[in-house]
């Protein structure tokens, strides 16, 4: 009721412009959070006849919230007026790259029924036909097609390469996104994820149709997608992108790519002839750009264009920095002190970016004048692929000139004073020790300053809420307050801190008996560095549980190594056992398989660790490999460095524990035992962890017993051992 009453605040009306009505809500496990800002938000949008979005940062809590959804509007016909999921475009099934893929395989195979292009194609395309909203990722969508065909076969087929024809496209009225944005601009309640509102709010600036309500749960978050939403990547990767866009296909193959003249040149015809030249000078100038095969002939040190002699320079830069230990993982390396070649290159690369950032203004500027000049002859389809390509070509502008500012940095005299909002670096990509990109990439030392100017501030209201939003051992603050506390934590991970109006702030315990309910247990005797004893922890930890065992790892590699390890006793005990980054199926779904087999274990990375709901018998252990400190990027260290030091590290990794112990008890009848297999756990990391509970240092063999024994006699912790 306390946070339900509290998150009325962000639907009241707003005081000042510019100033919206922020509300920051810690709420710990089990106090109904979901519930406690549906209830009000429900209430607005059905009183107001307006959307409220709410933003999640995983799609499992998307699906999560469509479930709970379903229960406040159990008659589907009304949930399907009332609600709507809303993804990334490259999420949902492109019917249109559905029909030419259908097309090239039925021309080429002569209806060869074995073909796996056929096949794919018919089945989605019978998918397609009851899909609730032809989500392809996390949806109703069937994952076990991307282990059988390949994901990047069957990613294909959503539009990956924003190339839609919008509505010149035959399919535009059945077009599942245009239906979800139709849809949204009608519903009371619309399910999105950060990285979608942070976009939304960017790119269509100004626009009546965007949201003024908006709940951010996961709220924790925030800031890292902000960091991702707000960086900006001079990469081969991301420069081929651009010129695919721009040029489209420019060798034989398969692949469709439309290319900026063939989605225009139509609707050109009859306008004016600078509009063609102006679309001509743009297609021209992109050929610096990196062109098919870059990386090959970047790594053998025989680039083509200017970007791709910038890029073979960053690439030995990179190497020449790093040791050779470090070849086969991606690397970075500072910008301080290039060498004469590399400044070259870069000096060269700056007036290209430039003239091609100004040669696509005079497009946009030709477009959006033939707009107004051919009002009334321009039919809706052709206005809109118009005014489609003129907005897409300006946030291109934008990526251009933040790229010329990026190289004009780097060739700036060393002593030349810096812009400190931003922290700049080289990196190399690989995948096991295979190269996949190199790049210059620029963050924002403070992501949460552009997302609190460009997101909150032009909201009318916003709630921002979490399990752990403070860092309660900086606070020195007793669960449950909501005056005097210390929320320096929050307002620095959420941009309140960068808002005219302060938000009003309150922390509401949870109602568990963590005394009674679970016991942390930090074990002592594993040698955390040893695949081996790693692996045997793990599996004899699990066997004890007799399953439900969640076993989170810290790097994906050592997630792997274990499972390699332990999948044969696994399997010779009839266990199930899943695995992230090994199983081909999405997170949502291995969850699914998780929580729908109590006996089961599922091992995952980050994105299991947060947001995952598996209440009752299907999660009774939770197995942490290591402390999760964060890792020392260059990106990183420089925040350390701005933010607090050591104090900024154990901050972020005492929200990690906390989030990662916010996954065992998830209602009043849960029990359930959490071992952090990292004898060098520090006591004031756990300094997070919810009140009444206490932290036993134990060996592997005592661990054990303790879990084997909890599983019938309940978890009544003895005296703990410090």
């Amino acid at each position: 009721r306390r946070y339900a009453a509290a998150a009325t605040h962000s639907f009241g009306p707003r005081e000042m412009q510019d100033g919206p009505n922020l509300q920051l809500l810690e709420a710990g496990t089990g106090t109904g959070k979901t519930l406690g800002y549906l209830a009000p938000a429900a209430l607005w949008a059905d009183k107001n006849d307006g959307p409220v979005w709410l933003s999640t940062y995983t799609k499992n809590l998307q699906r999560q919230l469509d479930m709970e959804l379903a229960r406040l509007f159990p008659d589907p016909k009304i949930r399907r007026a009332k609600t709507v999921i809303r993804k990334g475009r490259e999420n949902y099934l492109c019917l249109l790259n559905m029909e030419e893929v259908a097309r090239a395989v039925m021309g080429r195979l002569a209806l060869n029924a074995g073909d796996p292009d056929l096949v794919l194609v018919a089945l989605v395309a019978r998918w397609a036909r009851f899909s609730r909203d032809g989500d392809m990722v996390g949806g109703d969508f069937p994952s076990w097609l991307g282990a059988h065909f390949g994901m990047g076969r069957v990613m294909s087929l959503t539009d990956r390469r924003g190339e839609c024809l919008y509505a010149s496209c035959a399919h535009w009225r059945k077009c599942f996104v245009e239906k979800a944005a139709r849809a949204s601009r009608h519903a009371d309640l619309v399910v999105a994820n950060h990285a979608l509102v942070m976009a939304q709010a960017v790119n269509r600036a100004g626009d009546p149709d965007l949201p003024k309500r908006v709940v951010f749960d996961e709220g924790h978050h925030v800031f890292d997608a902000a960091d991702s939403a707000f960086a900006v990547h001079l990469s081969g990767a991301e420069g081929r992108e651009l010129r695919r866009w721009l040029r489209g296909k420019e060798q034989s193959g398969s692949t469709r790519a439309r290319g900026l003249k063939s989605r225009l040149d139509d609707m050109l015809v009859d306008g004016p002839s600078d509009l063609g030249a102006a679309l001509d000078a743009v297609l021209e100038t992109a050929r610096f750009l990196p062109s098919e095969g870059w990386l090959g002939r970047v790594a053998g040190a025989a680039p083509m264009t200017e970007c791709e002699r910038f890029l073979m320079q960053v690439r030995d830069h990179v190497l020449t920095r790093t040791s050779d230990g470090e070849a086969g993982f991606g690397l970075e390396a500072a910008t301080d002190h290039p060498n004469a070649a590399l400044i070259a290159a870069a000096t060269a690369l700056s007036p290209k970016v430039e003239d091609l950032a100004r040669a696509m203004t005079v497009l946009v500027k030709g477009l959006l004048a033939f707009l107004d000049d051919a009002a009334d002859t321009l039919d809706s389809g052709d206005r809109g692929r118009i005014e489609s390509a003129a907005r897409s070509l300006e946030l291109r502008v934008h990526q251009a000139l933040s790229w010329r500012d990026m190289l004009l940095a780097l060739v700036a005299p060393h002593d030349a004073p810096s812009d400190t909002d931003f922290v700049d670096w080289f990196a190399l990509d690989r995948i096991q020790g295979r190269d996949v990109d190199v790049g210059l990439h620029r963050h924002f030392l403070d992501p949460t300053q552009p997302f609190a100017k460009a997101v909150l501030t032009p909201l009318h209201g916003a709630l921002i809420t979490s399990a752990t939003l403070r860092d309660h051992a900086a606070s020195g603050a007793d669960e449950g307050s909501d005056e005097g506390t210390d929320w320096q934590h929050a307002d620095m991970r959420t941009g309140a801190q960068h808002m005219l109006v302060p938000p009003r702030r309150l922390s509401v315990p949870s109602p568990f008996d963590y005394a009674a309910q679970a016991r942390f247990l930090v074990v002592g005797d594993v040698n955390k560095n040893s695949p081996d004893q790693l692996a045997s922890a793990v599996r004899v930890l699990a066997f004890a549980a007799g399953g439900g065992t969640l076993a989170l790892f810290t790097a994906i590699r050592r997630l792997r190594a274990t499972y390699d390890r332990v999948i044969g006793d696994f399997e010779a005990r009839d266990m199930a056992l899943y695995a992230q980054h090994v199983d081909p199926i999405d997170v949502a779904t291995l969850t699914q398989m998780f929580r729908a087999d109590k006996d089961a274990t599922l091992f995952g990375t980050d994105a299991v660790r947060d947001g995952v709901d598996v209440p009752g018998d299907s999660l009774r252990l939770i197995v942490f490999d290591r402390v999760p400190w964060p890792r020392p990027t260059l990106l990183h260290r420089a925040r350390r460095d701005a933010f607090g030091g050591r104090a900024y590290d154990e901050m972020l990794t005492r929200a990690k524990i906390a989030q990662a112990f916010g996954r065992l008890i998830r209602r009043a009848g849960d029990r359930g035992v959490f071992v952090m297999l990292d004898g060098q756990t520090p006591s004031r990391l756990l300094e997070g962890l919810p009140k009444g509970v206490e932290v036993e240092r134990v060996g592997l063999a005592e661990a054990v017993r303790i879990i084997a024994e909890s599983g019938d006699v309940g978890l009544e912790p003895s005296a703990p051992s410090r």
